[in-house]
């Protein structure tokens, strides 16, 4: 019999079943018992114990019993009805009575259910009495012990089942919470890596395709009068682009720098410096400052990014004529600072970053810089040049926040 408090599993469809035999087998008994003992009125307990038993295998057949305690409740009195008539005319009907605990306590609810079994208890310990002729303790053990046996079962097995829902409903949300978390992660992932790749192309791609327009451009104002200059610039670019090619393929490899290769933090930006002045209007100086020590990668390629990014702007943006990169060591921090003689600018009403016109460099430094834990200092005043400078420190990452100052 289905029941209304819970589904069926395969154990609940397992008692389900043996709760059917053992109704149909007490009510057979009950009948096979009046016909093999010859008793008083055998034709009226087989007729009365098949009519019980047709009524009870109409339940299941019924899909209303099994939604609707109302209906429920209809058909168990129809079976119990009949089941009083056969209690009547025999003793042996008093064992039906147990199954009969199990189908109040599962279709009706609590309290429904309480009482049709105290009723049905009473019903078989007066039917068994009368049969017997008289009335002693020993005949309501029966009843009553199979009665309390049945609440005790039944209401165990429905806590358990409460509690079992509790839990698979706990698990259901830790699977959502658990998946929603992994997409969440994978967002921010997703995010993260976009915005490391945005940082890495707009300091190395970028920055190298800015440098080649600069030279071209330089070589097309050569052009015709100074073909000799023009063809040092174009030169100029042809280094630039294969610079760019390396950056490009070590950018895919997630590779460090080709400028950090088999060299120092301080070899690469004296480098950088050369470099920038030889292929621009720009005369960048390198100083070192302090006792140089071993810096973990991360902070190296952090540094030199930061400090091409500001030479990038500074030959794009400040018409400036001098540049000085210091890269200073300042026991548990290191530092690079870049200054320049340009027209400089008002660090309070800097342009949004547009795809075209670029703004990403200052963002990106200030990104750098936080993710290892370090500051970044910039001032600029218009007319007088900018200073800006990246501090990193070396024992461990701090929880130093990132200023802009002017």
């Amino acid at each position: 019999m289905k029941t209304t408090a819970a589904a069926l599993t395969p154990a609940t469809r397992t008692l389900t079943w043996c709760l059917h035999l053992l109704t149909v087998g007490l009510l057979a008994l009950a009948g096979v018992r009046a016909a093999a003992g010859d008793r008083p009125h055998a034709g009226m307990i087989i007729l009365a114990a098949v009519t019980c038993g047709l009524i009870y295998a109409a339940g299941p057949l019924l899909p209303s019993v099994s939604r609707s305690r109302r209906a429920a409740a209809v058909w168990l009195a129809a079976v119990g009805a009949v089941w009083l008539i056969l209690l009547t005319l025999s003793a042996d009907a008093v064992w039906v009575a147990f199954p009969l605990y199990f189908l109040h306590l599962h279709l009706l609810s609590r309290r429904a259910g309480l009482t049709a079994v105290v009723t049905t208890t009473v019903a078989a310990v007066i039917g068994f009495a009368a049969h017997q002729g008289s009335f002693s303790p020993t005949t309501a053990i029966g009843p009553t012990l199979g009665a309390a046996v049945a609440v005790a079962v039944v209401w165990g097995y429905q806590s358990l089942y409460r509690e079992s829902e509790h839990r698979r409903r706990l698990i259901e949300e830790l699977t959502a919470t658990r998946a929603d978390l992994a997409a969440a992660q994978h967002t921010a992932g997703v995010l993260a890596e976009r915005e490391r790749l945005a940082r890495e192309v707009h300091d190395t791609l970028a920055q190298g395709f800015t440098s080649i327009q600069l030279l071209l451009r330089a070589a097309e104002r050569a052009l015709p009068d100074t073909p000799h200059k023009a063809a040092h610039h174009v030169g100029q670019a042809r280094q630039a682009a294969v610079d760019n090619l390396a950056e490009a393929r070590r950018f895919v490899a997630a590779l460090t720098p080709p400028a950090l290769d088999d060299t120092t933090l301080a070899g690469a930006l004296e480098q950088l410096c050369a470099t920038t002045s030889a292929r621009h209007r720009l005369t960048a100086r390198f100083h070192l400052t302090g006792d140089p020590r071993p810096l973990p990668a991360a902070h190296e390629t952090a540094l030199l990014r930061i400090a091409q990014s500001a030479l990038a702007n500074t030959v794009r943006h400040a018409e400036a004529t001098t540049a000085d990169v210091t890269l200073s060591y300042l026991g548990d921090h290191v530092a690079v600072d870049i200054v320049d003689d340009g027209h400089g600018f008002d660090p309070h009403r800097l342009p949004a970053p547009e795809a075209r016109s670029g703004g990403y460099g200052l963002p990106a430094m200030r990104a750098r810089v936080l993710a290892l834990g370090g500051t970044l200092a910039l001032e600029s005043v218009p007319g007088h040049g900018t200073a800006l400078a990246a501090q990193l420190p070396l024992a461990g990452s701090s929880d130093h926040p990132v200023k802009a100052t002017s």
